[in-house]
């Protein structure tokens, strides 16, 4: 590999949420979606020349900014992106709450796929809405969490549901929805009026046995029914650095959104998130691209090790993200007793399936397994110490 994703950068003492909010120095965090990875050396590059500039004012995004993101879509997924489509902001959080304002009125219904980003449930509630939450099914026929077409067309059905929020790729299962899945869900929200909002954050990091397809290039009627919310900050680690794109087809919707946006107050971004934006999709695919192979091989390493030393551990597939969601059942304890069980006697950080959906996700644990290999082994280690010694 030309680039060192082994290398152990030390993390604590940098303000970094996912070390320095631990409670002990030698716990090692596989939690909060973000890498231990420095970026790609030309986001590196991109960031160094600003900062030397020394001021750092309020910020014009400019044309390379949308060309950028244009080309790498149309380049990368083979979807075509209008300039005046694009709608800036500080995040895909942030963006998905101004999704939300902006299509929906309170006390209206939101549908969600449990589990689900706990963030989709508090940005749901926090706009006056209600969680209505549709329950995958792991199918053992397929090896992967599916869809209840029956139970997601009548929630669709409820005069109350008017937005779908998708997870594509989906957080926590891991799935990379299929194209059929896609033209499957907008079908069925267009029949009822369901207006679509597809979070598309971890679109960049897909595993070998799964190609990633943009919701709005499933179909003219996808596209027109949907907005998508993206960002490089997962892909390319750059979360610190707050910016993100609403790509939304349809006029209309866009003056809702931008609306909503300023209302919110995070329509004004820094002078680092647009120059990171464009050295990432302009300069960093080949770092992408193997910072996927690294994430896949070890995914293939903590199944291996799952499979011989953790036999109480169903490691399910991973499809997408860099974040297994893991069946414990068999250890006979609660989500949320066996996260504190390791923290506190492992010594390792891992979040609780209930953060995802009180009871769709009891029985998990998601891990984060963007780190080196060498860290995650470790954690690994100490997690069979303790299980063998139980």
């Amino acid at each position: 590999m030309t680039y060192n994703f082994d290398e152990l950068t030390e993390r604590r003492g940098t303000g970094c949420v996912k070390w320095d909010e631990s409670p002990s120095p030698d716990i090692i965090p596989l939690w909060v979606a973000d890498m231990d990875f420095r970026v790609a050396p030309p986001i590196q590059e991109a960031v160094r020349k600003r900062a030397e500039h020394g001021v750092f004012g309020y910020t014009v995004v400019g044309d390379d900014y949308y060309e950028a993101v244009i080309n790498w879509f149309r380049r990368r997924h083979e979807w075509t992106i209008q300039r005046n489509e694009i709608l800036y902001t500080t995040g895909v959080v942030p963006a998905m709450s101004a999704a939300i304002k902006a299509l929906t009125m309170p006390g209206e219904k939101v549908l969600i796929l449990s589990p689900d980003y706990n963030c989709f449930f508090s940005s749901i509630r926090n706009n006056g809405c209600e969680v209505s939450e549709s329950v995958l099914r792991f199918s053992g026929n397929t090896n992967r969490f599916e869809v209840d077409w029956e139970d997601f067309e009548a929630r669709c059905a409820d005069v109350k549901t008017s937005l779908f929020l998708l997870c594509n790729p989906h957080n926590p299962t891991g799935r990379v929805w299929t194209m059929y899945e896609l033209q499957q869900m907008n079908n069925i929200c267009m029949k009822y009026g369901v207006k679509v909002v597809s979070d598309e954050i971890h679109c960049e990091l897909t595993m070998p046995v799964r190609k990633f397809q943009p919701f709005a290039t499933v179909s003219e009627a996808c596209r027109q029914n949907s907005v998508v919310l993206n960002s490089p900050s997962k892909s390319f680690n750059t979360a610190g650095l707050q910016i993100a794109n609403i790509i939304c087809a349809r006029p209309d919707w866009r003056r809702r959104l931008d609306r909503a946006i300023n209302i919110n107050e995070v329509c004004d971004v820094g002078p680092f998130g647009p120059v990171a934006l464009i050295a990432a999709y302009n300069e960093s695919e080949a770092w992408l691209d193997e910072l996927c192979q690294y994430l896949w091989g070890n995914y293939k390493a903590l199944c291996d090790f799952a499979a011989n030393h953790l036999p109480r551990w169903k490691v399910r597939p991973m499809e997408g993200t860099y974040l297994p969601w893991v069946d414990i059942t068999a250890t006979g304890m609660t989500s949320r007793q066996y996260a504190d069980l390791l923290m506190q006697e492992a010594r390792v950080w891992v979040n609780p399936g209930t953060m995802y959906g009180p009871q769709s996700g009891e029985g998990y644990i998601r891990l984060n397994i963007a780190c080196p290999r060498a860290r995650l082994m470790e954690a690994l280690e100490r997690i069979s110490r303790l299980d063998n010694d139980r």
